[in-house]
């Protein structure tokens, strides 16, 4: 990995769903699982992602990942944003 490359960690996963960011925050990755599609989510969409995630945290302490992350999807129109993975 380049040093202009920014690594990322996982800090949501579910059977359906994943959400990777880099440290800062200022990339996240959320994944449907199931459908085999990607948001890559950088800039304005990442402080919006950052904003919407926390406040469905806050909202739904007790949801499970899929729960959250299938909201953020759904309802928050991320997977708009998204595109299929390459095979």
């Amino acid at each position: 990995m380049s040093n202009n490359q920014a690594s990322v960690q996982l800090i949501a996963e579910g059977k359906d769903y994943a959400l990777l960011a880099t440290d800062d925050s200022a990339c996240f990755i959320l994944r449907s699982k199931a459908d085999f599609f990607t948001a890559h989510l950088q800039g304005e969409d990442a402080a919006r992602f950052r904003t919407d995630y926390d406040a469905i945290r806050q909202q739904f302490p007790d949801w499970q990942p899929d729960q959250t992350l299938a909201q953020l999807w759904d309802q928050g129109g991320y997977s708009w944003l998204a595109s299929q993975e390459a095979d």
